[in-house]
C-alpha cells in the first residue's frame, strides 16, 4: 500500500506530464486508447468523481454554511466569467462551429478537481478551494447546460435535459457515494490509506479520457490544433486573471484571491470531454477542444501555482534583507 500512495503522490505532482505522455502515446499508436469511448468513458469520469467524493466531509459542507458570502461570490464569478469569455473568444477568433462547441461547453463546466491541489501548492484558501469546486460542480446539472442552451444554442441543437441526466449520472451520483463512504468509514485505517491513492487514480482516470479522445481523431487534431490552443490558452489565462480581479475587487485576503483565481480559469475539462462525446458526437473537435483543455489546464493551474510560490520567496527574501538592514542599523 505504501508504494501505492508514493505512486499515486508521484502521479499528482506530474499530473501535466502524464498526461501529455499518455496523449502522445494515444496519437501514435492510437489502438493503445481506443477503447475508451462511450460508456467506458462515462465510468472512468465517474471513478474521478467518486474520488473527489471521497475527500469530502461534514466539516466541508459547513465552511458553505460558515462563508456563504465568499462561496456565492466565487460561484458567481465562475459561471459568468468563464462562459462569457470561451463566447467572447469563439466570436473574435472566429472558431469554426465545432470547436466553438467545446470552447464554450469548457466554459460552461464547474471547476477542476485539480484546483483544489494547485491552491494547497501556493498555499491559498484550500476550504474556500474546496467549497467552491463542490458548490460549482452540485449546480452544474442545471447551470451547465442552461448556459449552453443560451450561448451555443442557436448554432446546434442541444438537448438540455439529456446533458443534465449526464451530468448527474457522472457527478452528482458519484460524488455523492463518495461521501457517503467517507461518512461511515473515514475513520478506518483502509478507507484512508484508500483515499490516499485515489488521487493517482483520479490523474490516470484523467490521462485515459484525453487519450481515448486523441485515439478517435488521430492526425486530423493538426487540421486545427493551433487555433485551438490560441482559444484554450487565452480563454484559460483571462479566467486566471480575472479571477484574481474579482478577489482584489471585494478585498479577500491573498490566500483567497489565489484560490478564486485558480477556482475560475481551471474548469472541469473532462467532464467537458465526456458531454461533448456523448452530446456533440456529430462535431468530433468539440471533444478535442475538451480534451485539449485538459491538458492545458493541468499544465498551467502547475505554472501558476509555482508562479505564486516564487512570489512568496521573494517576499521572504525581501523582508530577510530588510531585517538584517534593519539591525545593522
Amino acid at each position: 500500500m505504501n508504494s501505492l500512495k508514493k505512486l499515486s503522490k508521484f502521479l499528482s505532482d506530474q499530473t501535466s506530464l502524464f498526461v501529455i505522455l499518455i496523449a502522445l502515446l494515444a496519437f501514435v499508436l492510437p489502438s493503445t486508447f481506443s477503447w475508451v469511448k462511450g460508456n467506458t468513458q462515462t465510468l472512468i469520469l465517474g471513478l474521478i468523481m467518486l474520488t473527489m467524493g471521497m475527500t469530502l466531509s461534514t466539516k466541508d459542507f459547513s465552511i458553505l454554511a460558515q462563508r456563504p458570502l465568499d462561496i456565492l461570490i466565487g460561484s458567481l464569478a465562475q459561471y459568468t466569467i468563464m462562459p462569457i469569455l470561451a463566447f467572447s473568444i469563439t466570436k473574435l477568433l472566429h472558431l469554426p462551429t465545432e470547436i466553438a462547441i467545446g470552447l464554450i461547453l469548457v466554459g460552461c463546466c464547474p471547476g477542476g478537481v485539480s484546483s483544489n491541489i494547485m491552491s494547497f501548492l501556493c498555499k491559498g484558501d484550500v476550504a474556500f478551494s474546496v467549497g467552491m469546486t463542490t458548490v460549482s460542480t452540485l449546480i452544474s446539472p442545471v447551470l451547465t447546460p442552461l448556459l449552453m442552451l443560451k450561448l451555443a444554442g442557436q448554432s446546434v441543437n442541444i438537448d438540455g435535459l439529456g446533458m443534465f441526466v449526464s451530468i448527474v449520472q457522472v457527478t452528482i451520483l458519484p460524488i455523492l457515494l463518495g461521501f457517503g463512504f467517507n461518512y461511515f468509514f473515514g475513520e478506518k485505517d483502509w478507507f484512508s490509506d484508500l483515499r490516499q491513492v485515489m488521487p493517482g487514480v483520479s490523474v490516470i482516470g484523467l490521462a485515459l479520457i484525453v487519450g481515448g479522445v486523441i485515439a478517435a481523431v488521430g492526425t486530423s487534431f493538426f487540421q486545427s490544433g493551433l487555433i485551438i490552443f490560441i482559444a484554450i490558452f487565452f480563454h484559460n489565462t483571462l479566467g486566471y486573471l480575472a479571477g484574481y480581479s474579482v478577489g482584489k475587487l471585494f478585498n479577500m485576503s491573498m490566500p483567497k484571491r489565489r484560490t478564486i483565481s485558480i477556482e475560475v480559469g481551471m474548469q472541469n475539462a473532462g467532464l467537458a470531454t465526456n458531454l461533448a462525446s456523448a452530446h456533440f458526437a456529430a462535431y468530433p473537435m468539440a471533444a478535442v477542444a475538451a480534451a485539449v483543455s485538459c491538458v492545458w489546464h493541468s499544465i498551467s493551474g502547475t505554472l501558476l501555482a509555482g508562479l505564486y510560490i516564487q512570489i512568496d520567496k521573494r517576499e521572504t527574501s525581501r523582508m530577510c534583507k530588510m531585517k538584517s538592514r534593519s539591525n545593522q542599523a
